[in-house]
């Protein structure tokens, strides 16, 4: 059986460098230059080609048409498909709200910036037309003052960049993924704008701050102001800034209305961050959240709760959700072909400079234009020398071919002069005709001089730039939509103030479960659930705010905030300490705590009946440490620990049954945390301490019969008489 050719020729064998530089760069190539990031006239090619679509559609002027014609006209320019041309057109459109000054009049519904479920109408309902702004964006192209090249398939022409006539590239918003890099590019004031670049012009080392306040949108909000943020983003064209919401607080109703939000998020993704919020319980102040969005604009209504401070809450859904969220600026520009990172003065200074090859260009062509009609008028100028020869030459000659070359011969004109005199219809030939064309000679002939003049002068070229930037600013300028609030005056919350401080109690069971429960949830509740074998050891009251220690029988201090643990339902069994705080193998928790102030005292306990007294101040750190090793002594297994504020009586019951009564007070405070502490309770006959409780906690009526004069001491037998319960056990005094 023959293998076919495809299947027995040798196999092709390259490095995968030589694959990558072969295939891959140049999509990535083509992406960058041709795709995604934005020129220094302020458009990427498909939104340069859509606009110069409608601007030969007649639509500068005029009624609008339907979208639909517009996107097919552009495919002749732009062949990847109808709907990428047309979610290009609504991110231009005045009803989408998306670009300071859009491009685009329209009509119909083209969602909205701020939603991301308002979706755009199909382009089969929606009509289009350009925008007034336009007439500056295309001013001058008939001139020249541009190239043109030939579209994909080399049918038409097309314009490689728009002759703007002021920095469109820093006044609308414009984002663009490449390969291996990204653009995000800020909105600016279009009046602002202008001012900065006609400062520049006059003096390129000016303070563009004094002139370009800040970045301004779309949507509003407020921009929270750093000088330093934004004057790094000036430089270098790359940094953030933060934008917040606007709100107004109606304490009648109850009720919160924001108005504007950050450009950068949407409604429902507001509303999806607050209900989050909610459902979790991070934010208990919140009864309800919706969009009263409509024809007049933006409103996302917030109902709270009585009890709750408007501004307080606000501050928190600040800090927790998108209500205000920064703006990351990448100003990366084509420049000739060549992607560039760029601050606004450098921004500027390639504008400029690009500005005046197209006005240079524009007056170049108008002087070519006059030069041609002052050239055809001196040869009809010759011609009114003697009009009676004119038309002789032209009656004798026999051929219509040789009219142009036998009046040239006789006036001493060119091929073009004598062309242009030819046809001038018989009615015209007359004396009153041709003065009135001569006498244009003399201002066309001023008007060249003019041109030349402007030509040859760059600082006239520049008061001409200028001129436009002040006309644009004139009849195009709007105030400002986006605030300043200086950062100084901005409130901010504190980390522990997001965080609800309610009561609460936690449960320590004997397998190593913590359970925190809220009191409101204990009020209404049954019985603790609890594994079938398991017990409670330890229960004890605080807040939410508060630190929790957690002692091991391995002589370390685990600490956290006690918010760090979820919330459980009595009928939870909690979180099991060895996988919360990740203890080693064997060791588990056997004592905890809650403080605020580390106020207070631990009595701890070991089975050779040694005892000490710690501060529990030894265990605040200032740092966010987990994990305390050597807290306290492990050179005898523990017995027990304890808290107290004050003195107070403690039992200790070794193992042959002694019993001995001591006052706290009589345990000296000890400087170090790993100290062995000091005996108390005396070994006999190998004995050991296997209880250590507080009198008020054990059934002993006559502690007296128990206490010593000094310590240490043995302690004295356990005799029923003295037990308020006789039946009571060890483990039970």
């Amino acid at each position: 059986m023959t293998k076919p050719a495809s299947l027995s020729a040798p196999i092709h064998q390259e490095p995968i460098t030589t694959t990558l530089e072969n295939n891959y760069m140049p999509y990535a190539m083509s992406v960058i230059v041709s795709r995604a990031i934005p020129e220094i006239d302020g458009f990427k090619p498909s939104h340069r080609k859509l606009l110069y679509t409608m601007y030969k559609m007649g639509l500068l002027s005029g009624s609008r048409t339907k979208s639909a014609n517009v996107v097919g006209q552009t495919m002749k320019l732009n062949p990847h498909g109808d709907q990428a041309i047309y979610e290009t057109m609504v991110r231009l459109t005045r009803g989408n709200d998306a670009l300071l000054h859009p491009y685009i009049d329209s009509k119909g519904n083209f969602g909205r910036i701020y939603s991301r479920d308002m979706h755009y109408a199909a382009a089969r309902y929606t009509e289009v037309r350009l925008d007034p702004i336009c007439q500056e964006i295309f001013s001058g192209l008939d001139k020249d003052s541009v190239d043109l090249v030939d579209n994909y398939d080399g049918t038409m022409k097309e314009p490689v960049l728009l002759p703007a006539t002021f920095p469109s590239i820093l006044v609308n918003s414009n984002q663009g993924i490449a390969v291996g890099m990204a653009s995000n590019i800020c909105s600016f004031n279009l009046s602002e704008v202008c001012a900065a670049t006609i400062a520049y012009i006059r003096d390129p080392g000016c303070d563009i701050e004094e002139h370009l306040q800040a970045p301004d949108f779309t949507t509003g909000a407020e921009l929270i102001y750093h000088p330093q943020e934004i004057r790094q983003i000036y430089q270098t064209g790359r940094g953030s800034f933060k934008l917040r919401a606007t709100y107004q607080v109606d304490k009648k109703n109850g009720y919160i209305e924001i108005l504007q939000i950050p450009y950068t998020t949407t409604v429902e993704a507001i509303i999806d961050d607050i209900s989050n919020l909610v459902k979790t319980g991070k934010i208990k102040e919140i009864n309800d959240v919706r969009d009263e969005t409509d024809l007049e604009g933006l409103k996302l209504t917030i109902d709270y709760k009585r009890s709750a401070d408007p501004q307080a809450l606000m501050q928190k859904l600040f800090r927790l959700t998108s209500l205000e969220s920064s703006f990351a600026c990448n100003f990366n520009i084509l420049v000739n072909g060549t992607p560039r990172v760029m601050g606004i003065r450098s921004i500027l200074g390639e504008w400029h400079a690009w500005r005046r090859s197209c006005l240079r260009r524009e007056i170049a062509f108008e002087l070519g234009k006059k030069q041609d009609r002052l050239h055809l008028l001196r040869g009809l100028e010759l011609i009114l020398l003697d009009i009676d020869k004119a038309i002789k030459i032209i009656r004798e000659t026999e051929q219509e071919s040789d009219v142009i070359p036998h009046l040239m011969d006789g006036f001493a004109i060119d091929a073009i002069q004598a062309e242009y005199v030819a046809e001038i219809r018989l009615r015209q030939l007359n004396r009153q005709y041709l003065l009135q064309r001569i006498a244009d000679i003399k201002a066309l002939t001023e008007e060249i001089a003019a041109l030349e003049d402007l030509l040859g002068d760059q600082e006239k070229i520049d008061r001409k730039i200028i001129e436009q930037l002040k006309a644009v600013a004139k009849k195009h300028g709007r105030e400002r939509r986006t605030t300043l609030v200086h950062t100084d005056d901005v409130e901010r919350i504190a980390d522990h103030e997001l965080i609800e401080d309610f009561k609460l109690r936690i449960f320590l069971t004997d397998h190593g479960y913590i359970k925190k429960i809220p009191l409101t949830s204990l009020r209404s509740a049954g019985d603790l659930k609890t594994k079938e074998d398991d017990q409670i050891v330890q229960e004890i009251e605080g807040k939410n705010k508060m630190d929790l220690l957690l002692f091991t029988n391995q002589g370390n201090v685990y600490k956290m905030k006690v918010f760090e643990i979820k919330d459980h339902k009595p009928s939870d069994f909690g979180e099991f300490t060895p996988n919360l705080l990740s203890l080693d193998e064997g060791e588990r928790v056997v004592f905890i705590h809650l403080t605020e102030d580390y106020s207070g005292q631990f009595l701890i306990g070991f089975t050779n009946g040694k005892l000490v007294r710690l501060p529990c101040l030894y265990y605040e750190t200032k740092t966010n440490r987990k994990k305390l090793v050597n807290a306290f002594s492990t050179a005898s297994p523990l017995t027990a620990i304890c808290f107290l504020t004050d003195p107070e009586d403690f039992v200790a019951v070794s193992s042959i049954r002694k019993v001995l009564v001591f006052n706290s007070e009589l345990v000296p405070i000890k400087t170090t945390r790993t100290t062995q502490g000091v005996q108390v309770l005396l070994a006999k006959k190998g004995s050991t301490m296997t209880s250590l409780k507080r009198l008020g906690e054990t059934a002993i009526i006559e502690p007296n019969y128990y206490r010593a004069k000094t310590l240490p001491a043995v302690g004295t037998y356990l005799k029923e008489s003295t037990l308020e319960n006789r039946q009571v056990g060890l483990d039970g005094i």
